[in-house]
Formats: C-alpha cells, structure tokens, sequence
C-alpha cells in the first residue's frame, strides 16, 4: 500500500509521523508531546495499520513514496 489523501490522521498520529521520520523512539516521542510510550505506541499502532505498513520504517517510507512529507511541510 501506498499512502493516499483518502487516508485520514488524527493530529496526534500526524504529530508522531513526524517524530517517526526522524527516528524517534516512543519514550522519547512520548516525553516531548507528555504522553506515555505505551500511548505512543497504540498511536504508532494506528499508523501501521491505516498506511498497511509492517513497522515504522516502512511507515514513514510508504508516506513518503505517498507525497505525505511534501503536503504537510
């Protein structure tokens, strides 16, 4: 799957995918938005799963080979 406009993020997830792109772990995503990682990563759940992705790295690939990065920045 490749990421599509049809698909819709919360702005939480939208917040996390860009933490994600840089390699942030889910503590330190949690600390920055005072969360807990056990969030972070049901948010990072809901990610892979709208995007079809297998784990976070080919999340942000699929996102990015999407156009996801060039609307958002």
């Amino acid at each position: 799957m490749v990421y599509s406009k049809d698909i819709k993020f919360t702005e939480v997830e939208e917040k996390i995918i860009d933490y994600l792109k840089y390699g942030y772990t889910n503590a330190q995503i949690g600390k920055i938005l005072h969360i807990s990682r056990h969030t972070v990563k049901y948010y990072v759940s809901s990610i892979l799963s709208k995007t079809g992705a297998s784990n976070r790295i080919n999340a942000v690939f699929l996102l990015a080979s999407g156009g996801y990065f060039k609307e958002s920045e």
